[in-house]
């Protein structure tokens, strides 16, 4: 991705969010633009007309941390939005070769086995490693069965984002549909901010923006997140209703791929719900797995 063109597009984006009234300035007569003028962020962030436009146009090689501290607080940057404009820069120095982890690129990642036993371990609640492109790379039975619709259909190569944006059923699973969808994006947005250099997910955006209008509006949006904690309702076709609580973990062994875990409150319908899927769940891939020939 063309790393002046996300620099130019998301300080645009953030520039035009913030309106005068938020950042404590005068709103004054016929404004033409929905946030804040270029000079009036120059202002804030006690930096010269003439530089910030050049970094607005998308050239932050060379910014100090000071001034992208400066920027930061002049747009009002969330947590999320201050590492990726820390992540734009890196890579418009092109320092991020070496901050970034190497590319895994030469052959597919496969759990270790004392990984693989750690998610097996965790029988209450789905379990799983992803990457930044959101494809699952290694889960646990209750996981598998949770994601029936994303495992069963090839098409969607064990990714969440394409699931959330190809396949219509993903619209019952996620109830609140909207907003894992804003959350689905920015969290790419934040993986190309990170790994700018990453093929395959240029190559999963360049799919799902030609395939799915949902998508492309969300991706030129520019929003960005940090995706830790939280809660999510789901509708599974076989259980139905779920309110799970998640938590997700860096792996620090393997740099870029995180741990996530489903929990549900002890002794609420959900639990009883992840207990039915966890006995389909073992049914299925039993039903699935080869039989060995009779002794005889």
């Amino acid at each position: 991705m063309d790393n002046s063109q996300e620099v130019r597009e998301f300080l645009t984006s953030r520039r035009a969010k913030i309106t005068p009234e938020r950042a404590g300035m005068p709103a004054g007569p016929r404004r033409r633009v929905p946030g804040l003028r270029r000079s009036e962020v120059a202002a804030l962030a006690d930096l010269s007309v003439e530089y910030y436009a050049k970094l607005e146009r998308g050239n932050l090689a060379g910014a100090s941390p000071a001034v992208l501290e400066a920027l930061a607080r002049a747009l009002q940057l969330d947590d999320a939005e201050r590492a990726h404009l820390l992540n734009l820069a890196r890579a418009a120095d092109g320092s991020d070769a070496l901050a970034r982890p190497r590319r895994r690129a030469a052959r597919p990642w496969t759990a270790h086995p004392a990984l693989q036993w750690t998610l097996d371990a965790v029988t209450g609640g789905p379990a799983f490693v992803r990457n930044g492109r959101m494809d699952l790379l290694a889960a646990n039975q209750l996981a598998r069965g949770f994601y029936a619709g994303v495992y069963d259909d090839p098409g969607h190569r064990g990714n969440l984002a394409r699931y959330q944006f190809l396949d219509p059923g993903s619209r019952s699973f996620y109830p609140d549909w909207e907003r894992a969808a804003d959350i689905t994006v920015a969290m790419l947005r934040t993986e190309a901010g990170r790994d700018p250099h990453d093929r395959d997910l240029h190559d999963l955006v360049g799919e799902l923006s030609t395939r799915s209008d949902e998508f492309r509006t969300r991706w030129g949006a520019h929003d960005v997140r940090h995706h830790g904690t939280g809660t999510k309702r789901f509708h599974h076709p076989v259980v139905g209703e779920l309110t799970l609580a998640y938590e997700g973990m860096e792996l620090t062994a393997a740099p870029g791929l995180a741990l996530t875990v489903y929990t549900a409150e002890p002794g609420s319908p959900s639990e009883q719900a992840l207990r039915l899927l966890a006995s389909w769940a073992a049914t299925r891939e039993a039903a699935d797995r080869p039989q060995e020939p009779a002794a005889g």
